[in-house]
């Protein structure tokens, strides 16, 4: 199971920016909610070939003062739960506020490595002045980082990945496709599953999976043989009043993980939102297979001839530019067209695990880069001269040539799209690397 960074702290510290400093993203990922402005970031890291994933918790800024900090503990005892390392964020031009100590009290109980990040340390007096949070008592050192000029965020990144378990893909491979049954609150995941292993349910085992709420069922039923990953409860609450929403995400990313297809489930009344998509970059970010399965299909009134088409179309529009994705358009608790979402899913972890033979793959290829080669630049002319599949867990393709450097992404996008023409990778996200021959 992958690693789960938090990064928690009062709001305007420059949490968003550190965030977007170590996922190297220009901007971050925002889900937008009525009642109150909220981010919700969350990306992978990849620091000297160690992957995390990195969760901004985000504030609220609603009502007074007391609504405020009360929101921030629900964001920051829901990250304590359930990530591996904690990095909480304060600003040195503030010091220390009364919500910095907020959330250090939660911090100094919690049983979890915490990380102090001094930031907006741009110039040596400032250093300095970061010691007043030693006063905190919540750590023996003090990472001062600048998230504006990336300073100082080599050496936290190195202290992160020293504290995080090494993780690596699940080697075992038994042929069995690993669901995850992923997507925001209330969209149906429960009651699709309930669908598929109700009372006709032939049931082989139920494995508990992590500590952190990630259930896996096999599931042998109406010729499917699939190990499905449970997102939608079966949780403990305890007593923490919780951010529903907040919640959802990180069990959605422990899920992502340990998948190998994942089916997004998303609402045909709303259509595709901001979360769904943040759940679908998620996805591919982890290069999974992906399904979208349209909920609530039967709810819809007024549907025309082509009414099914433009929604598709719009939700195409949204997840581009990787549109080669199943849709299918269901009503769970009607029981529609939910074995058919499961063909896609088979059809997808099958085009995931699939190789393609080198000499085939050159005999195509080659064939594409010789009638539509690569523009030339700066007046040199750029030769494909050799293309292998990589033996990774995703579809990775290594095209050698003389000039690797001058290829842009424009063209690497034309090598995909043609891969995906010739060899089928429909719901499978493709990795392009260019090498020198």
């Amino acid at each position: 199971m992958g690693n789960i960074v938090a990064i928690v702290g009062r709001p305007n510290v420059g949490k968003s920016t550190l965030f977007n400093r170590l996922t190297e993203s220009r901007s971050a990922i925002v889900d937008e909610a009525s009642g109150v402005t909220r981010d919700r970031h969350y990306g992978k890291v990849d620091w000297n070939g160690k992957e995390f994933t990195l969760i901004d918790t985000g504030g609220y800024i609603k009502g007074s003062d007391d609504i405020f900090e009360a929101e921030i503990r629900k964001q920051v005892v829901i990250s304590i739960e359930e990530c591996d390392l904690i990095i909480f964020v304060v600003d040195v031009t503030a010091g220390i506020t009364d919500l910095d100590q907020t959330v250090a009290s939660l911090l100094r109980k919690a049983n979890k490595k915490v990380l102090l990040v001094s930031n907006k340390v741009d110039n040596h007096e400032r250093i300095i002045d970061s010691s007043v949070f030693y006063g905190m008592g919540i750590v023996d050192e003090i990472f001062n980082v600048s998230s504006i000029n990336g300073s100082g965020t080599g050496d936290l990144l190195d202290e992160v990945i020293n504290n995080l378990e090494d993780y690596h893909e699940e080697e075992e491979d038994d042929g069995i496709p690993r669901l995850a049954i992923v997507g925001r609150p209330n969209v149906g995941k429960s009651s699709l599953l309930n669908a598929l292993i109700g009372k006709e349910r032939n049931i082989v085992t139920s494995i508990a999976g992590t500590t952190r709420d990630s259930i896996t069922t096999h599931y042998n039923a109406f010729g499917f043989d699939l190990k499905l990953i449970d997102t939608a409860g079966l949780r403990k609450k305890g007593k923490v009043n919780e951010d529903i929403e907040f919640y959802s995400v990180m069990r959605s990313v422990r899920a992502i993980e340990n998948s190998d297809v994942c089916l997004l489930l998303i609402e045909a009344l709303d259509g595709m939102m901001a979360q769904d998509m943040n759940i679908f970059n998620l996805a591919i970010k982890n290069k999974k297979g992906v399904v979208i399965l349209v909920n609530k299909w039967d709810l819809v009134e007024d549907k025309g001839t082509n009414t099914a088409k433009e929604f598709e179309a719009h939700i195409r529009k949204k997840i581009a530019p990787f549109t080669d994705v199943p849709i299918i358009f269901t009503s769970v608790t009607n029981k529609q067209r939910i074995h058919k979402a499961l063909e896609e899913v088979v059809k997808v972890y099958e085009n995931r695990v699939k190789k393609i033979p080198t000499s085939k793959l050159n005999e195509i290829m080659l064939g594409v880069a010789n009638q539509n080669p690569p523009p030339s630049s700066k007046g040199k002319w750029i030769k494909i001269k050799f293309v292998t599949q990589l033996p990774t867990h995703a579809p990775s393709f290594a095209f050698f040539c003389n000039l690797p450097q001058y290829i842009k992404e424009p063209y690497k996008r034309f090598l995909e799209n043609k891969l995906r023409e010739y060899f089928d990778f429909t719901g499978v996200p493709i990795q392009i690397f260019m090498r020198k021959k």
